[in-house]
Parts: structure tokens; sequence; C-alpha cells
């Protein structure tokens, strides 16, 4: 079975295994774009803290924006890191205003996947990962993002190279996978990775993939 194949094969399988995934409905562009950034380095209830902190002490993203810098941190700050995501968070608002005159990331709806995921990554702060959440969930433009959890499990599974880093990964699993599948195949791999393929101590015997896992041959099967 060529990669190509077995990545099919695994998202069919956790397909039955998971069925279809649901998610929280999706979020503007740049409330993901804000998220997503305070989503580095933490779990995702520091995360949402942090968001909806701000969503409740300012009345839009023009605000935070503009608010003093330390204001942005101490409200964030439940998110961790904050010293260094409220300096980037800011930056990043500022940037967008100065090149489209407005704070506002609803025209990369009329460019190319590849257009927008260029034009989201010029910003520091932003990298494949981020770009490819707001392009996926916010946008709905394909994209696969590759979180700690799909760069873990996919490794086990074989499906990537092991010195693969994980912005190459993403687009070694776009083209892999038919852009249609990108959605329920990233939410269910994360799913399996925090339940199962668990960065410690991975539930193998617990696991419907245990038959396509590079892992599992080499430490269980005799």
């Amino acid at each position: 079975m060529d990669l190509a194949a077995r990545c099919l094969a695994v998202h069919q399988r956790l397909l039955e295994f998971y069925g279809e995934p649901e998610w929280r409905s999706p979020l503007p562009p740049v409330d993901e774009l804000v998220s997503t950034i305070l989503s580095q380095s933490t779990s995702d209830t520091n995360r949402d803290i942090g968001f909806f902190a701000l969503k409740k002490r300012y009345k839009s993203w023009e605000e935070v924006r503009d608010a003093p810098t330390k204001d942005i941190i101490e409200t964030i700050r439940p998110a961790g890191l904050a010293n260094q995501k409220g300096p980037r968070i800011q930056a990043v608002l500022r940037q967008v205003t100065e090149l489209r005159g407005e704070l506002s990331l609803d025209f990369l709806r009329d460019l190319s996947g590849e257009e927008a995921r260029a034009w989201l990554t010029q910003f520091n702060g932003i990298g494949p990962k981020t770009a490819a959440i707001i392009l996926q969930f916010s946008l709905d433009i394909p994209a696969f993002p590759v979180d700690t959890h799909v760069y873990r499990v996919t490794g086990r599974l074989g499906l990537r190279p092991a010195k693969m880093n994980a912005d190459k990964a993403h687009a070694h699993f776009e083209a892999l996978l038919p852009p249609e599948t990108y959605y329920t195949a990233h939410l269910n791999i994360i799913r399996l990775g925090r339940e199962i393929c668990q960065a410690r101590r991975p539930k193998c015997e617990d696991c419907p993939l245990s038959d396509l896992c590079d892992y599992y041959a080499a430490n269980y099967e005799n």
C-alpha cells in the first residue's frame, strides 16, 4: 500500500471509529487569527480563557489593536506566554490594517489557497499551522493543519518521514489526501492523539489503527 493509500485508509478507519467530527461554530477570520496565536504552547482551555477575556474587555479588534500593550498582556495572561503573545497579536492587527486599510481578512476568500496562505504567513507569528487553521476553519479554503497531536500520531503511523518537521508536514499531507477529507481527517486524528495515541503512554490496545501503524509493529508484533 503506497503512502497516499495508507493516509486514506487511516482517514476511513477513523471515520468509521469516531464518525463525522463535531467542532465549534466557525469563528470570523480575525477572531480565528487571534485565537490561534493565543493557542500556541498552551491548552485549549487556557486559550479560550484568554480569548474570551479579550472579547469581554474590548468591543472590537480595533480596540485590542490600539490598547496599551500592558493591558493586553494582563488580559491574556491566563493563556500563557502573555509577554510574547500580546505584542504579537497587536503587531499583526496593525500590519493587516496598514496593508488593507481596514482590519479584515475577508478578502482572502477571493484568493487561491496558496495566495491566501502566502499572504497570511508574511507576518511574524503566523506560521503554516496558524494559516492552515484560518483557511480551513474560517474561510472554508482547504488546508490541513498539523498541530502537535497530528504530528505525533502521523509519525507513529509512519505517514511522514521521521525527520520531516511540522512546517513541512502541512504540504506533505495536503498532497496525499483529497481536499474534501482535510477537515474530518484533521479533527479525528487530533481526537485519536488526545484519547488513545497519547504522548507518554499510548493506549495501543484500544487503537483502531494498530494494523496500519509502524509504531505498533515495531513495539508489539513478534
